[in-house]
């Protein structure tokens, strides 16, 4: 539990309301047999399908062990599928399969679910100007990160 000056601080409030979005995200993936890191593979393969390792490791900001790890528990449960790249048989390229695609739009109705539970109570003025807020929040703590050596 944090310290009584902590509670109630913006940055305690928000590493709280990420906890349980967390919480509630893998809950709600669990249900349909992903984990937490896995839909950011289906958008990125539904956006452009066919990516290597390679690829998706950078879009996702991920190790090549990680990826490789994802890529085998999706292929068994049958969400995507590698096949060798035309031009060089030592690339593998990663494929949504039809289940790959039907699980994104469940993917999509499930995180709708979710923001919709968030923002209950909110007005919709409340809720476009919380994103507005979060948008800046990301870019300035993306210009941090970005110029920070450390990073």
């Amino acid at each position: 539990m944090a310290a009584p000056e902590q509670q109630g601080t913006i940055d305690w409030l928000f590493v709280q309301v990420c906890r349980l979005h967390y919480i509630r995200a893998h809950a709600v993936l669990e249900e349909i047999g992903l984990y937490r890191g896995q839909p950011p593979v289906l958008f990125h393969l539904q956006n452009q399908d066919g990516l290597s390792h390679s690829e998706l490791g950078q879009r996702l900001q991920v190790s090549p062990a990680t990826v490789t790890k994802m890529i085998q528990r999706m292929e068994k449960a049958g969400f995507v599928q590698r096949q060798p790249d035309a031009d060089d048989q030592r690339v593998s390229r990663v494929y949504l399969t039809e289940a790959g695609r039907a699980i994104h739009v469940e993917v999509i109705k499930r995180y709708q679910l979710i923001e919709s539970e968030a923002f209950a109570g909110f007005s919709s003025e409340d809720e476009t100007t919380m994103r507005r807020l979060l948008s800046q929040m990301r870019e300035n703590l993306r210009k941090v990160v970005d110029e920070s050596p450390s990073a």
